[in-house]
């Protein structure tokens, strides 16, 4: 997909803001366009159909969290990336952000180069959307085979544990998406098992030393997302 073919929202109620967004993310060939509330980016994301969108928190007529969250409740916005940029960096917001359905969360100010490097990496994700009936997870050095539940890391075979495995191949079916720990109890464990934050997190910690620390990041308070270079 060629840069241009990307469509990116930016949403805030700050013109500056805006300007300074739409100038280097344009530079980068994207396909930019803004709103200034979360009920203009309704409007917007419905009639562009974009594949990120860059939202503050705090706006007029309608916050982006209840944007975001309004967003997701379509299926149509399920594969767009939603990331906040805001100025609010209490642990609460972000919880409260990654609870609507966000992707990310920056806080202001942030450098531009910071800020496209940070879209790049998300935007990688559109390369990685792997429909239900793929069985193969295939990036780097890494390939996850889910019919022979085997990981292979360059020439090396690593026969994971079936939980390990399931926990594995959700996380890496969307990278950098943070998966919330409600939402990995019921796809690996079943919402009729019961299963405490222990469990989880004995499992990220048997993935990170098999598979590499480098490709899982916690998300404090929310979850766990798999994370590329």
């Amino acid at each position: 997909m060629k840069k241009s073919d990307i469509k990116i929202l930016c949403v805030d109620d700050e013109p500056d803001i805006l300007e300074i967004l739409k100038y280097n993310l344009s530079n980068e060939g994207y396909n930019v366009s803004t709103a200034a509330d979360g009920k203009s980016a309704i409007e917007m994301a419905y009639n562009i159909s974009p594949s990120l969108i860059i939202m503050d928190v705090m706006m007029p007529n309608m916050d982006g969290i209840e944007a975001c969250e309004k967003l997701r409740s379509d299926e149509k916005f399920n594969d767009t990336i939603i990331m906040f940029l805001t100025a609010r960096g209490e642990d609460y917001s972000h919880v409260a952000a990654y609870d609507a359905g966000a992707d990310d969360y920056v806080t202001k100010p942030v450098k531009p180069k910071v800020l496209v490097s940070k879209v790049k990496g998300l935007l990688r994700r559109l390369k990685k959307v792997i429909a239900k009936d793929i069985n193969e997870i295939v990036f780097d050095d890494i390939k996850i085979d889910r019919e022979k539940y085997k990981v292979y890391i360059s020439d090396n075979v690593l026969n994971l544990p079936r939980k390990e495995f399931e926990l594995l191949y959700l996380l890496a079916s969307k990278p950098d998406k943070v998966f919330k720990r409600e939402k990995i109890m019921e796809t690996v464990w079943g919402s009729e098992v019961v299963v405490g934050d222990r469990t989880i997190d004995v499992h990220i910690r048997k993935l990170r030393e098999k598979v590499g620390d480098k490709y899982f990041k916690t998300i404090k308070g929310v979850g766990y997302k798999f994370v590329i270079e």
